[in-house]
């Protein structure tokens, strides 16, 4: 078995298309498909089913593409520290975020980066949890920051970094004093919008709501927490969003962030990588990061310090 075998079927299970998957191993389509013919022949099984085109793989081959992705991601974490140790660290880093937690990433690539100059970081922002969950699987990867609760039941190591907590964040209409707390049903009473039901971020909210026997209909949904800021300073809108984007934004000229009490919700945030012996060595790395980083302190702080200006 040639590794190079292994990379041909996980580039077909990726691309799904035998003259695509076979641009992206920079080979001909009859190499690569021999090459699958000939695993397939000392494996035993079939592992693509063919037809007139690429018609998906058997379970079979479900099965062998997971053990490919991880010899593949094995032989590169071993290339890269044999590098590691012979000049430094070096490579590329994967990390991918929910929208959500998009701001605290950069709190984990500078101390990265300093500790590391020969690495370069690439980030992937605003993906969906399950997006998060499959990549990792995968190995197109090295980490994320994610919610605990979105990976709970996979096998990843899980390095808390922060409480997410909420504010309610609005158009200063008047400049007569603003309530320091507010409830979640109060809130339902605003004029709402929010992330798309579909992701982690707006699905924590709702459940919050329905806890508290509301429900809301938003009149504007977005895949995006910076547009949120941006609807709201429009005038017409009011939005839910995470205490740590404060961090970024702070409270924008002319706007209120309301701490959201009854109930008081948090959700774990934290670094997620996939769990492997030994760790990679980039993967060491970021949790070395985490560790020069007081993330969960550094995001209060100005979300603390954003309210206090508001209540002198």
């Amino acid at each position: 078995m040639l590794l190079r075998q292994l990379e041909y079927l996980v580039a077909l299970a990726r691309v799904r298309h035998f003259a695509k998957a076979a641009q992206a191993c920079y080979v001909s389509q009859p190499t690569l498909s021999e090459g699958i013919r000939k695993l397939e022949d000392e494996l035993g099984i079939p592992l693509v089913r063919r037809g007139r085109r690429f018609d998906g793989l058997t379970p079979e081959g479900e099965r062998v593409v997971l053990w490919a992705q991880r010899i593949l991601a094995d032989r590169d974490a071993m290339h890269s520290e044999i590098q590691a140790l012979r000049a430094g660290l070096s490579g590329r880093l994967r990390i991918g975020t929910v929208p959500t937690a998009s701001t605290a990433v950069a709190l984990l690539t500078q101390p990265f980066c300093a500790a590391n100059p020969l690495a370069t970081v690439q980030v992937f922002a605003d993906l969906r949890a399950e997006d998060i969950v499959n990549r990792l699987r995968a190995y197109e990867l090295d980490a994320a920051v994610t919610y605990h609760s979105s990976v709970a039941a996979h096998d990843f190591t899980f390095v808390p970094l922060y409480q997410e907590r909420y504010v309610l964040l609005t158009q200063r209409s008047t400049p007569d004093a603003q309530p320091a707390r507010i409830s979640w049903a109060q809130a339902a009473q605003y004029p709402l919008c929010l992330l798309h039901p579909m992701m982690q971020g707006r699905q924590v909210l709702d459940a919050v709501f329905e806890t508290v026997g509301v429900s809301v209909t938003p009149r504007i949904e977005t895949d995006s927490i910076a547009s949120l800021f941006a609807q709201v300073g429009t005038g017409q809108w009011a939005s839910i969003v995470p205490h740590a984007w404060l961090h970024v934004f702070g409270v924008p000229a002319g706007m209120h962030a309301v701490p959201l009490i009854d109930p008081l919700r948090t959700e774990r945030i934290g670094l997620v990588l996939p769990a492997r012996e030994p760790v990679s060595v980039i993967g060491q790395a970021l949790i070395d990061a985490v560790g020069q980083a007081d993330i969960a302190a550094t995001l209060d702080r100005p979300a603390h310090q954003a309210v206090a200006q508001q209540h002198p």
